[in-house]
């Protein structure tokens, strides 16, 4: 049985990474942070081995490596939303820089040799020109957040430590993914949760949006946590892999399909604080180099994913 660590297992792709390990008959070990909500693990918390630590303090990081001693990590931990950054910069690069570094320093101060999946992000490439789509590994990394920046960080720091140290680090650059636990925060389930809402009585006919002309690419979370045991299990290390499906959809797309789920007859309106200070127009990424190393394909078809994403609001709200 093989051990593997989760950072950020209460979040939403670290629960399902989770259940799919499993599943498969991982030993599961976690990280929780004090005082965190662990609602997205409760059906199965009883099968994982859950340890208190913070990605922020390296001490505690090195005693729990040391102490699990696992030979794959998945290190999925963040400050993930990218309207945030703009509020919270500092916590943002701090969690995410800091917190890459104390799970690469650990590893190689402890002198273990696990596989290390680190979670990036196409954000990283930012300002991405129409002659660059679909976007490739190798187009140049153009950061328009905070997030942005503090994702190309961890991605080329995790580089430097495999070149320089021989930590077998392997970057995923996942594009847009989404379904049932994701946070509310989030444009794909904000949009579900309010139309739930809507259908209860629970909040008037109208739905507030930001900027609906975006395209994005998006993968169901299920079939992203699949692409991330292949990535630990068949990747070359140092390397960064685009993990998409290879289609966009405008989020005005995204929100009829949610729109068209419901009998409600709702409005929709602009709210301006949803709005970024600038905004990537495009995601749309090729997942060629992925593909051909590990034979993943997603197999969730999106309205599906959109369908189960709005049933699991309407069961909560």
């Amino acid at each position: 049985m093989k051990r593997v660590l989760i950072t950020g297992t209460t979040g939403f792709v670290g629960s399902h990474l989770a259940e799919l390990l499993l599943n498969k008959g991982f030993e599961v070990h976690g990280i929780e942070r004090p005082r965190s909500k662990n609602e997205n693990i409760l059906h199965i918390k009883d099968k994982l081995k859950i340890h208190e630590a913070d990605i922020r303090d390296a001490t505690s990081i090195q005693r729990l490596i040391k102490i699990v001693e696992p030979e794959y990590i998945f290190h999925l931990a963040a400050q993930s939303f990218v309207h945030t950054s703009f509020n919270s910069p500092e916590e943002t690069l701090t969690t995410n820089i800091i917190g890459n570094l104390n799970i690469l320093e650990s590893v190689r101060q402890l002198n273990i040799d696990p596989v290390i999946q680190i979670a990036c992000s196409s954000e990283e490439y930012g300002l991405v020109k129409e002659d660059e789509v679909p976007i490739k590994e190798t187009n140049p990394l153009r950061p328009l957040s905070p997030y942005g920046v503090s994702k190309v960080a961890q991605d080329t720091l995790s580089v430097q430590y495999n070149r320089s140290y021989g930590l077998k680090t392997v970057i995923t650059r996942a594009f847009n993914h989404t379904g049932p636990r994701r946070g509310e925060v989030f444009a794909t389930s904000n949009f579900a949760k309010q139309i739930a809402e809507i259908e209860k009585g629970k909040k008037e006919p109208i739905i507030y949006v930001g900027n609906l002309d975006a395209k994005r690419d998006f993968t169901d979370v299920r079939d992203m946590v699949k692409a991330y045991l292949l990535a630990v299990e068949k990747c070359d290390y140092g390397e960064a892999y685009n993990i998409c499906s290879g289609k966009t959809w405008k989020i005005s797309e995204m929100l009829d399909i949610l729109l068209k789920m419901s009998e409600k007859k709702i409005e929709i309106k602009q709210d301006v604080s949803r709005l970024r200070p600038s905004d990537v127009m495009i995601l749309q990424g090729d997942c060629t180099k992925f593909e051909e190393k590990t034979g993943w394909r997603p197999e969730i078809p999106f309205e599906t994913t959109m369908k189960d994403l709005l049933d699991y609001w309407r069961e909560r709200v």
